[in-house]
């Protein structure tokens, strides 16, 4: 339902799952010289869910839509200046208007307080400029694009670094973005050594501090509110096989692409769990020639979609084909293990997963070279320097002469992305490298009629062992994400690296209880190991708690537990298959209504237009105005998100319950003799009273599924964060995402 190809009505196209894998294949052996020899081997490649192009590709590929079919951008170097920022700031809104996630590199921004030759006055900083991307991202979103996704970086010498670190400790405040810090192999050494440590911009030293005091803010806030994360730049660049030619200083926003200035690349993943052979049988065995064979194919079809796809900006095109990045990884790792008996985290599942990996990488790269012989190498290629690489160092030697001898199609080709949708799509395989999130749990879809319905989740590998072995405990080397040590993480993390050229979508989940000491520890752990970054999510009160259980299955085996959604996480976030918006008439019926909130100089006034459908008035639209322009933002918001939801149709009085239910921190107010928890719980109140003057519920409280006049004044758990879309403390973390299981909304799309 997400990926088929539909007609503008929102009739499908594509009627089964077969013929969105025809589509793909058709599309992708169109730059071929022969197609129909092409064509049928992609088409076996996607049968059986084996390998899985992202999302980008499955939708948009042979549609004929002006969309791109790349997952990840870096944009341009950021000048230090006005205009020139302010010329990026519309190349971004172009690559996210096509649905294409976002990376930059902020360092390049003066500091605050800098002087601003010309003007007699002093530079605001590139956190201010930050704050005009997310208002770009913002406008955006409501204009009906793609969900907007964006990576801040800054390097730790940057004079700002500080400001930038505890940025996201306001709730509201860079929303959109994701924050990582560019640390250096200086700075690491630094801290260990308890060294000064300079901040410097444009060669001048601003200021000198304690390495390890700057190391203990970063530390300090993301275990307080789970950013920033962790990027060793100087490791991605002496690894990268471009050095040559390139300099890295930002990522996608996932983090599994470290990108050059307009770096453009795109995704696939072998799914391991269809590569295994007699699972849970004493002979089970990852088939590691199909996995040759399948990856050699993959590499083909990423290589095709270079020359199929569309760019937002030239520059964009240019760069890929250029280099002819791909990133191919895997999913469903922790399901292969756990089918061919190996735990999670153990010793004995690190080496596996660095024999698969070793595989794969050894197969994309041969794969490569043969393409090389075929069509030539990537435009840029310089065997010496290339082959000097960190990767191609480690490469196998029949590999290095292969490539020293024929060349190779793409300068990079392996990258562990974060893959929850097609992880779902293909029967809920595990998600990239991460582990089990949940053995099984319950998942709300969204129907055409605006209602929902709860849909049980089971994890692909625990679903062949019922069917295999009926009601039989799981073993005991099925685990989850919530029973594993941090360390088990980091250690996975390291032995798929070893043989990722790119980078690596991973979450390392921590318990809330988790002692700061032993925390730090976890990204020691990962420099020491050799990881490229280090992100980490640990329950805390500014994003929420991961995980509940839900009450009615507590008493369950645990294999079988159930995640529910409270302050909640479940793996993927949900799915939430939307119709087609209603059609506008030319002339609607309405009502507006004036709200004086007490202690405010202005009132609002608001709006609310209905439609005739189906002989039932229901409401299309609303406006919320004011003079009061400290309101102009979120009633703004307000009025396009609601009359989103208002136009996809169904039973909408959710959005009633959902306001209703909201408090401010800072105290509510009494109006005619009630308290009102908050100005937007008297917003869903008038939107009631509108719904009940017009029938489409019978009364105050009456056909909504919960009566939030009951408990107006509840506050949300302790740990519990409100979505920036919707208001519901149903916010989760997903892969370095967080996503709302309410709305759907997410900050990386």
């Amino acid at each position: 339902m997400k990926y088929r190809l539909k007609d503008a009505d929102g009739t499908p196209i594509d009627r089964s799952v077969e013929d969105t894998w025809r589509r793909i294949a058709r599309a992708t052996a169109a730059v071929e010289a022969d197609p129909a020899l092409w064509e049928p081997r992609f088409y076996a490649a996607l049968q059986d869910f084996r390998f899985l192009p992202a999302g980008r590709i499955a939708s948009g590929a042979g549609t004929g839509r002006s969309v791109t079919l790349f997952n990840c951008f870096v944009m341009g170097t950021i000048p230090d200046s006005l205009s020139g920022i302010f010329d990026h700031l519309r190349e971004a809104a172009l690559t996210m208007q096509q649905g294409g996630g976002i990376g930059y590199d902020f360092s390049t921004i003066r500091p605050k307080g800098a002087g601003v030759k010309g003007v007699a006055a002093d530079a605001s900083g590139p956190l201010s400029f930050m704050d005009v991307w997310d208002a770009m991202c913002r406008t955006i979103m409501s204009a009906g694009a793609r969900r907007g996704a964006m990576m801040a970086t800054m390097r730790c010498d940057h004079p700002d670094i500080e400001d930038f670190v505890a940025a996201k400790s306001d709730p509201a405040r860079l929303r959109n973005f994701n924050v990582s810090v560019l640390v250096t192999d200086a700075f690491m050494a630094a801290v260990k050594a308890d060294g000064p440590w300079d901040l410097v911009f444009d060669g001048r030293v601003w200021r000198t501090l304690r390495a390890r005091d700057l190391w203990n803010r970063i530390m300090r806030a993301t275990y307080d509110y789970a950013e920033p994360g962790v990027i060793f730049i100087d490791r991605i660049n002496d690894m990268n096989n471009l050095a040559y030619c390139e300099t890295i200083a930002a990522t996608n926003p996932c983090g599994e692409q470290p990108l050059p200035p307009y770096g453009a690349c795109l995704l696939g993943s072998i799914n391991l769990a269809r590569l295994v052979d007699d699972p849970f049988t004493d002979a089970a065995a990852l088939d590691e020639d199909a996995l040759d064979d399948l990856t050699a194919t993959a590499v083909r079809m990423m290589d095709n979609v270079v020359d199929a796809s569309r760019f937002p900006l030239d520059a964009q095109r240019a760069e890929a084909q250029a280099k002819r990045r791909i990133g191919l990884g895997v999913t469903g790792l922790a399901d292969a293990l756990a089918m061919v008996g190996a735990r999670y985290g153990s010793d004995g599942a690190a080496r596996l997963t660095e024999r698969w990996l070793r595989r794969l990488a050894r197969a994309a790269y041969l794969g490569s070279v043969d393409l090389a012989r075929e069509k030539g190498a990537f435009p840029l290629f310089r065997a010496d320097p290339f082959l000097a690489s960190g990767t191609m160092m480690r490469m196998d030697d029949d590999v290095r002469e292969a490539v020293r001898t024929h060349g190779i199609r793409n300068a990079l080709l392996t990258s562990i992305a974060p893959t929850g949708t097609i992880s779902l799509y293909a029967g809920n395989v595990s998600s990239g490298i991460e582990p089990v999130f949940a053995h099984a749990y319950t998942r709300k879809v969204l129907q055409k009629d605006g209602t929902r319905t709860e849909e049980e989740v089971t994890d692909y590998a625990v679903g062949l062992w019922r069917d295999l072995n009926g009601d039989a405990p799981l073993p005991d080397h099925f685990v989850s994400a919530q029973t594993l040590d941090p360390m088990d993480h980091v250690r996975m993390q390291a032995a798929a690296q070893k043989w990722v050229d790119s980078s690596i979508s991973k979450t390392i989940n921590v318990p809330e209880a988790i002692g700061f000491d032993a925390f730090q520890d976890v990204y020691m752990q990962a420099w020491d190991l050799g990881c490229k970054g280090c992100t980490t999510y640990r329950p805390n009160p500014v994003t929420g708690s991961v995980l509940t259980v839900s009450e009615e299955r507590r008493d369950a085996p645990p294999e079988v537990a159930t995640a529910r959604l409270s302050a909640p996480a479940e793996p993927h976030g949900d799915v939430i298959h939307l119709t087609e918006p209603l059609d506008r008439p030319e002339r609607l019926e309405g009502q507006t209504y004036k709200l004086k909130w007490p202690g405010s100089e202005h009132a609002l006034y608001i709006t609310i237009n209905d439609l005739i459908q189906d002989g039932r008035r229901r409401p299309f639209e609303i406006f919320v105005n004011s003079k009061n322009m400290e309101h102009f933002a979120w009633t703004v918001a307000l009025t396009r998100m609601i009359s989103a939801v208002f136009r996809r149709g169904g039973d909408v009085s959710f959005v009633v319950e959902e306001l209703k239910a909201v408090f401010d921190p800072r105290g509510g107010a009494w109006i005619e003799g009630r308290y009102i928890p908050s100005i937007l719980a008297a917003i869903g109140g008038v939107i009631e009273r509108h719904l009940v003057a017009t029938g489409f519920i019978p009364g105050e409280g009456l056909g909504l599924k919960t009566d939030p006049q009951a408990n107006v004044v509840t506050l949300a758990p302790s740990s519990a964060k409100a979505c920036p879309a919707c208001g519901s403390f149903e916010l989760h973390m997903i892969e370095g995402c967080m996503t709302c299981a309410a709305c759907g909304h997410s900050r990386c799309g």
